[in-house]
């Protein structure tokens, strides 16, 4: 209990001063005492959507407030991304960041309207996902070699699409161009992988590197075919799919990467409170049961393992940027 002085003091303290008044523990079990807002700076269906989405029911309950998603998408994730860092630091407003918004972008753009590390802060990495080269179900080349093969006849021909210039999707497809030798195929980005998939099933696009999780739905009704899924072993969700090792293209262990942020100077003991309970909600059966069928790895760990692994792959995608020669467009 507050000592009487201490009391007569906070009574008379405006509301944002009253909560910084308050001891760190009861601050944290008085939090939040009205909805959150979870960003997701890319479209519905995406892999980015599907993740957040069935984290927040999880996540609502265990915090006792609904936790709100709201898609805020454009420019490769910026725009999301850059709203949750200019809103107040308060726990109220979360990113469900990914590789696109945090290592990917950054790397190959220094004049990303927020700076991926000082604005933010890492709560809890939440799931991992491989990438699947994919064609339309129409489309002529039905292996790796014999796509290679077509993109290397008719150099400058054929187009590639992406969900923005800098995301995953495009770095990815970048590298696969690299890894194969270095084929001529033109860059179109889009508003959001579902813009992109309707392209690829016309014919307007030859193949896209996408997320197995929102690859995987098109794929299963047979508008898109799999070519070859990225990382060292194949994804149990797609088990007749080669990995690129096995279809001939060494170099392609990539994984994007999702999890959730906080604008920096957000409260430590709210912090450690939604990574306590999106660790919770990561390990709950029914999200386990949703990430795996839908292609997705789930992860979690501290926020300092989820800020070294984002520093590590931003390194690392600086470095493939650099070797293969990708300009930002």
């Amino acid at each position: 209990m507050l000592p009487p002085l201490r009391r007569r003091l906070i009574a008379g303290l405006p509301a944002a001063a009253l909560a910084a008044a308050l001891p760190a523990s009861a601050r944290a079990q008085a939090w939040p005492t009205r909805p959150v807002r979870l960003v997701i700076p890319f479209p519905a269906g995406g892999a980015t959507d599907i993740i957040g989405r069935t984290l927040a029911t999880r996540l609502g309950a265990t915090l006792g407030q609904q936790v709100v998603v709201e898609n805020r998408p454009g420019a490769g994730g910026s725009i999301g991304a850059d709203a949750v860092a200019k809103a107040p630091a308060d726990g109220y407003t979360l990113l469900m960041g990914t590789g696109s918004t945090h290592s990917v972008g950054p790397a190959i753009n220094p004049k990303m309207p927020y700076d991926a590390f000082r604005d933010f802060a890492p709560v809890a990495h939440v799931a991992n996902a491989p990438s699947v080269l994919v064609v339309g179900a129409g489309f002529p080349a039905r292996t790796v070699q014999e796509l290679v093969a077509l993109l290397r006849r008719s150099p400058g021909r054929y187009n590639f699409g992406s969900s923005g210039i800098g995301t995953y999707p495009h770095l990815s497809a970048e590298m696969f161009k690299w890894r194969a030798g270095g084929l001529f195929v033109v860059h179109i980005p889009y508003r959001g992988t579902g813009l992109v998939i309707t392209d690829l099933v016309s014919g307007q696009i030859a193949f896209l590197m996408d997320s197995v999780v929102s690859a995987q739905p098109h794929i299963r009704d047979g508008k898109v075919r799999a070519l070859a899924v990225s990382g060292e072993r194949r994804s149990p969700s797609l088990p007749d799919v080669p990995t690129f090792a096995e279809a001939g293209i060494a170099g392609m262990d990539i994984s994007n990467w999702f999890g959730a942020f906080v604008p920096a100077g957000t409260p430590a003991d709210i912090l450690s409170r939604l990574n306590r309970d999106l660790n919770a909600a990561v390990r709950a059966p029914e999200v386990l049961e949703r990430l795996e069928r839908a292609g997705a790895e789930p992860a979690g760990g501290s926020p300092e393992q989820f800020a070294r692994l984002i520093r590590a792959d931003h390194e690392n995608w600086k470095a493939v940027i650099r070797r293969a020669g990708i300009k930002p467009e």
